[in-house]
This record gives C-alpha cells, sequence and structure tokens, in this order.
C-alpha cells in the first residue's frame, strides 16, 4: 500500500519497509567533512539493492524485448486436441511473446548473425503454456548432451575472451547435423529485419490429445502477417553501429503508434503409423515435415498490442519452459525437447529462485493449488495454516481424473546410448540441400554464398586447413554448385578437394551424395 500525502495524493519517498525519510542525497557523517556513520542506514539499503539490481542474465537468449496481446482462435482443430485454448472459434487468450538473439550478450546488438529466439506464454484456464521455440524450424544438434558444448562455442574464447569462428567452425564441422540450420544461419534469415518481419516455430515435434484420448504428433508455426524481411551481411553491420537496438526500437515504436504486429498460428499433423513409416525421425530437431506431405493447417492469430510498464518486471523476469504444457498438448520423444523439460525450469530457478513461477508474469491468473512450500521469495501466503503434505484429512484439494493423460506408446523396451549416426538417423544433407536447391532463388543462393565466404573467412590458427575442408566435404555433399562456389570463394584447390572427397565415406545416401 503505498501513503500518501493530505489531500495531495503525491507519495512519501519511503524505505523499502515504508519508513518515511528526509535524507537520500547525503549520508550522515560525523562533521561536513569527516567519516561516515554506520547508523546511516538509508545508504546501505540503496547501496545493497543497486549491487543487486542485475540478476544473473542468461547464459542464452540473454538479450530480448516482449510485448502482451491475444491469442484468437479463427479455426476448429478441436478434433486433434481438447486444450481449452482452442475450445472455440473466437476464443481470445492474453499472452506474452519474447524475442531473442541467442549466442548473444544482453549487450549485444540485435542485428548480429544469430538464430532469434520466439517464446510464448500463453495464460490459459489449464494453467500457462509456454511455447519456447526459434524463428527457424529445426536446430544445429538433436542430443541435448550437446547443447552446452554447442553454446560454448557461440560464446567467447576461454583465451582471448573474444568471439571465435574458430571455435564455431571447427564445431560444426565435426557435427554434420548441423548443416541444414547453419545454411539457414548463413542466408539472410540469419539476420532479420526486426522481430515483426520473420517467421516464428515451436521447432520440436509436440503432441495433441483430443477428448477420446487419441494422440497426434504436432509442429507448431507462426507465419508473420507484416512479410518477411531480412537484412543483407553488410546492411546488417551498418545497422549495428547505427542503432544496435534496432529490433527493440522497431518492436516499440510500432505498438506505441497502434500498427499491432500479428501471425498467424499453423499446424503440422503427424499421426503415430506416419511416424513410424517417415523417411527421416521425425522427433529430429535438424529436421522439418516437408509442407508438401504434411500441409499447414490454420489455427489462429497472435496480435500483440501492448507493451510492459516495466520491462524489468515483466521481461527480464519472464520465465519460458517448454515442460510448460497444458491439458490437450504434451511431450514427444524429441531428444532435445526431452533435454529441454530438464534444464528450462532449472536454469529459471538459479536465475530467479525457487519460487520464480509467482512471479507476477509468471503467475497463472487462475487457480493454483499444490503443497509447494516455502523458498526464497515467497509471496503468495505460503499457504497460510493449510497442509503441506498430501493426502491429508483437512484440505479440499482433489486430483480431477479427467485431465489424465493417455499413454505414450514406446517402439522399445531397449535402454541404451544409441549412436546418433545409426540407421536411418545419419541423413545429414538431403534437407539443406532441397532448401539450397528448391526454395532459395538465384540472389538468395548468391547472398547464402557470400554470407558463408564472409563467415569462414576469420577461421585462424595451424588447424585452419583442416577445419574449411572438413566443412567444404559438407557443403559438397549437401549441394555441388554451394560447395563450388564457397571453395572458389575461400581460394581453395577444388580439384584436390574433390579427390579427397571422393576416398572420404559419407554419411548421406548414395543416389543424393552430389544430388
Amino acid at each position: 500500500m503505498s501513503t500518501t500525502n493530505g489531500q495531495d495524493k503525491k507519495l512519501k519517498l519511503t524505505t523499502a519497509s515504508g519508513r518515511p525519510y528526509v535524507e537520500h542525497e547525503d549520508t550522515m557523517s560525523v562533521g561536513p567533512r569527516g567519516p561516515l556513520l554506520l547508523q546511516d542506514y538509508i545508504l546501505h539499503e540503496k547501496m545493497a539493492h543497486f549491487n543487486r539490481e542485475r540478476i544473473p542474465e542468461r547464459v542464452v537468449h540473454a538479450k530480448g524485448t516482449g510485448a502482451f496481446g491475444t491469442f484468437t482462435v479463427t479455426h476448429d482443430i478441436t478434433k486433434y486436441t481438447k486444450a481449452k485454448i482452442f475450445s472455440k472459434i473466437g476464443k481470445e487468450t492474453r499472452m506474452l511473446i519474447r524475442f531473442s538473439t541467442v549466442g548473444g550478450e544482453k549487450g549485444s546488438a540485435d542485428t548480429e548473425r544469430d538464430p532469434r529466439g520466439f517464446a510464448i506464454k500463453f495464460y490459459t484456464e489449464d494453467g500457462n503454456w509456454d511455447l519456447v521455440g526459434n524463428n527457424t524450424p529445426v536446430f544445429f544438434i538433436k542430443d541435448a548432451k550437446k547443447f552446452s558444448d554447442f553454446i560454448h562455442t557461440q560464446k567467447r574464447d576461454p583465451e582471448t575472451n573474444l568471439k571465435s569462428p574458430t571455435m564455431i567452425w571447427d564445431f560444426w564441422s565435426l557435427n554434420p547435423e548441423s548443416l541444414h540450420q547453419v545454411l539457414i544461419l548463413m542466408s539472410d534469415r540469419g539476420t532479420p529485419d526486426g522481430h515483426r518481419h520473420m517467421d516464428g516455430f515451436g521447432s520440436h515435434t509436440f503432441s495433441l490429445i483430443n477428448s477420446k484420448n487419441e494422440r497426434v504428433w504436432v509442429k507448431f508455426h507462426f507465419k508473420t502477417a507484416q512479410g518477411i524481411k531480412n537484412f543483407t551481411n553488410e546492411s546488417a553491420a551498418a545497422m549495428r553501429g547505427i542503432d544496435p537496438d534496432y529490433s527493440q526500437r522497431d518492436l516499440v515504436e510500432a505498438i506505441k503508434k497502434g500498427d499491432f504486429p500479428k501471425w498467424a498460428m499453423k499446424i503440422q499433423v503427424m499421426t503415430a503409423e506416419q511416424a513410424k513409416n517417415f523417411r527421416w525421425n521425425p522427433f529430429d530437431l535438424t529436421k522439418i515435415w516437408p509442407h508438401s506431405e504434411f500441409p499447414l493447417i490454420d489455427v489462429g492469430v497472435m496480435e500483440l498490442n501492448e507493451m510492459p510498464e516495466n520491462y524489468f518486471a515483466q521481461v527480464e523476469q519472464s520465465a519460458f519452459a517448454p515442460a510448460h504444457v497444458v491439458d490437450g498438448i504434451g511431450y514427444s520423444p524429441d531428444k532435445m525437447l526431452q533435454g529441454r523439460l530438464l534444464s528450462y525450469p532449472d536454469a529459471h530457478r538459479y536465475r530467479l529462485g525457487a519460487n520464480y513461477e509467482q512471479i507476477p508474469v509468471n503467475r497463472c491468473p487462475f487457480t493454483v493449488s499444490n503443497y509447494e512450500r516455502d523458498g526464497s521469495m515467497r509471496i503468495d501466503g505460503n499457504g497460510g495454516n493449510k497442509p503441506n503434505y498430501y493426502p491429508n484429512s483437512f484440505d479440499d484439494i482433489f486430483i480431477d481424473q479427467s485431465y489424465k493423460e493417455p499413454p505414450m506408446q514406446l517402439d522399445s523396451l531397449v535402454a541404451d546410448w544409441f549412436d546418433r549416426n545409426g540407421e536411418g538417423e545419419n541423413d545429414h544433407y538431403t534437407q539443406p540441400g532441397n532448401l539450397f536447391r528448391n526454395v532459395m532463388d538465384d540472389k538468395q543462393k548468391k547472398n547464402t554464398i557470400h554470407n558463408i565466404v564472409a563467415a569462414m573467412s576469420g577461421i585462424e590458427g595451424p588447424k585452419r586447413s583442416d577445419i574449411i575442408d572438413r566443412q567444404l566435404s559438407h557443403w559438397f555433399r549437401a549441394d555441388v554448385e554451394l560447395g563450388m562456389g564457397i571453395a572458389g570463394g575461400l581460394g581453395v584447390d577444388v580439384a584436390a578437394l574433390l579427390k579427397q572427397l571422393e576416398k572420404t565415406p559419407s554419411t548421406a545416401p548414395k543416389a543424393r551424395q552430389t544430388a
């Protein structure tokens, strides 16, 4: 509660505990030039709070911006899911989106070549649903155990404290599964013109469960109504010097003038039988589901129409976790998703505290009942005098069996550290090759080759030739035109490289090695 001064309703200056005080700028001292007194609590409070104003920044997605809005259902998908958010056409649900870069620190530039985080929180009556994705449908790796190694290469060299193209390309060249995402990143899609002009993706495979407890696999897509716009490599570099906060400024100004950005939510659906017979692992995050086989299905429209009142409270403290699904939406055997179910809430508990879901921006706006108690920054009354254990004879919390999720059919009874390059898992070249050949036009191909040459030119050190040759072998196996263009730009002896490729076994299907 705020304290007011009489009739003028002005707020008194107070300590955090509400005690009004006067001396805000001068510390109590022994005489005008003497030492300061320990008893001046106001000095301690101000400095102690100041020292703690910066919570640990996110290890990944450190720089971002967010806005609130509404999701409106426009098409009926209740045959696939009983999730209440989709229960009827016209239904509106409040939501929050946070856009971000991935590898950069909080002070980095918005136009760096980097994937963009696309995290959404839907405040539904069955709890908060977090859909935590990117602006790309795939990712660099398909097993969460490799995630920390990958992110280390995107951060700073432990010796020089500088970003290192050598580290980055060394990792990518040793992990051909990254090729699909690297090709997208090196196209002009790697430098989107602000957050409003890019698509978003849930990226992972999730599941939908209907009222009959029937399960299908699903991918979520968000198509921008503003149209796709990207910077070129050179224009993105120029904007980093002109306005490093370009994307945030663009979003803030658009919403403030009433130009509310919109995205159309669409889904792809795959049945269990289709998943068994699909030529790639449908739960592999480095692969897409072709739209020609699994067409996009319209669901609804998201509109951002409200900027946060306070960035720290509502964006910096926002926490998204793919573990947060709601009734009618479930997980899948996607190995990266399985790893994120653990790591994201764990990161939030480290960064924001065990009770991070009580922070207003993360709090479910509907009733929450459980037996979790205590912990740092508990702000909800801590359950009062109600029991902190279950079962008990005193409270009226009950388990609603209608929310029970059906069992997930598993295809194996064997637990092992399966070879990530095993049968059916090792075609890393067909999809990126198709992307270059069949999706990119001539200008996009030219720009992508130019961007890759510029990026790989930064590789240094005694292993430079090894790393370049190894990465070029991946480009050639995806598409010969792509490989030739990059090799020529880097001044590599193409004839010698092709001879070497003939001696080196490929993990691509034979019919597609030089497709």
